[in-house]
């Protein structure tokens, strides 16, 4: 086991509060359990732990992460191991050649927690340090079988305000439309109302052009702090 998994584990489990681990798993509706750890400390820890243990090349940040990943018995585990692939000490790390790990971490995972946070930081980065590169790999994704990677793909722009590419963002929503999950009817609505804080006009256009497509929850996420939507002209 390396240090870091090891310190990092140590550490969780001196932190842990069994009473607040209940209410977190509840909440969540983990099968997986909770340490108790709040995210205040719980960040505190990972800092402490990645400062004290410095990793050297991309293969043994990514060896190291899949196993505080894979060997997780608590969810706060599995939250450092994110925390660690999105660490600023390590962003030369993070380029295409990491998207295997992201891709195992966003799969295995299955759920908002993880995979939101993997979406909106580590995948969005990779897409703005290359994106002739990553906007194939997200158009595929964004068809993909696995709803989780369908949903990463129509978040992974969440953070790009007027630097997001409207072609990507419509092609990741548009074989979407007639999903009936909840997580990818969110995900639409989520993406189109964080763009809407930089151009409003085009988030009321696209929901007036495809407002017979897009689910009632997407429309309302859209919509949420611009407005309704114009009715189209006669």
């Amino acid at each position: 086991m390396h240090s870091l998994v090891r310190s990092i584990r140590s550490g969780l489990r001196d932190a842990a509060d069994a009473a607040r681990a209940r209410q977190m798993q509840a909440f969540m509706k983990s099968s997986m359990p909770y340490l108790g750890v709040t995210a205040p400390l719980h960040k505190r820890i990972c800092r402490e732990t990645l400062r004290a243990h410095p990793l050297s090349s991309f293969d043994q940040w990514t060896s190291v992460a899949l196993e505080l990943w894979r060997g997780a018995r608590f969810r706060e585990e599995r939250y450092a191991a994110i925390a660690l692939t999105g660490a600023a000490r390590y962003r030369s790390f993070n380029t295409i050649a990491a998207m295997p790990m992201h891709e195992e971490m966003i799969v295995t995972g299955a759920w908002w927690d993880y995979v939101d946070t993997i979406a909106g930081h580590q995948v969005g980065d990779i897409l703005r340090a290359e994106p002739r590169r990553m906007k194939p790999l997200l158009r595929r994704w964004a068809r993909d079988e696995h709803l989780w990677k369908r949903r990463t793909a129509i978040l992974s722009q969440l953070a790009f305000k007027e630097d997001t590419d409207l072609d990507l963002l419509h092609a990741c929503i548009e074989p979407n439309l007639a999903a009936r999950d909840f997580f990818i009817r969110k995900a639409i609505g989520w993406a189109l109302r964080q763009y809407a804080w930089t151009n409003p006009q085009e988030v009321r256009r696209y929901v007036r052009q495809h407002g017979a497509q897009l689910s009632p929850l997407s429309v309302r996420e859209a919509l949420k702090n611009i407005g309704a939507t114009p009715p189209p002209r006669a």
